[in-house]
């Protein structure tokens, strides 16, 4: 049996559907690591980290990024389905508001914390880095 060349993705949060539609290549961070999906892949259930999501489409093999938040993800051999806590375009990531919450959190994670607040400060530095990852990215493909 022949595996086919695409795969029908669907991404969406609780505020919109940003991308449905058909791609070659998947990358996302899962909960055990980074996750590079093709179609024909094993079945898979799990969580998603904050970071960037690529989709790869097309005959020109033209990518998508997108930030995402966190959520879950679910792997068919003929389908992937995304389903976001937070998705946003790189475009709509606030840089500024990233680096205060990253310096704030650092700040904060250097003095003494309740083991609960540590690990919120944790996860909202976690979320900073992964948008000015993403930014990053973008702007390394501009280049």
């Amino acid at each position: 049996m022949k595996t086919p060349s695409t795969m029908k993705v669907t991404v969406v949060s609780q505020e919109a559907e940003m991308y449905s539609g058909e791609a070659t290549r998947v990358y996302i961070r899962g909960a055990m690591g980074e996750l590079g999906i093709a179609p024909g892949h094993l079945q898979l259930l799990t969580t998603i980290k904050p970071g960037p999501l690529r989709l790869i489409h097309g005959v020109d093999e033209q990518e998508e990024l997108l930030y995402v938040s966190g959520g879950i993800l679910e792997i068919q051999p003929d389908c992937v389905s995304i389903l976001a806590d937070t998705l946003e375009r790189p475009q709509d990531v606030n840089e500024a508001a990233a680096l205060e919450v990253k310096k704030a959190a650092e700040d904060l994670l250097l003095g003494q914390q309740e083991p609960l607040d540590r690990m919120r400060i944790q996860a909202e530095l976690t979320e900073a880095l992964a948008k000015l990852e993403v930014l990053e990215l973008m702007r390394n493909r501009t280049k």
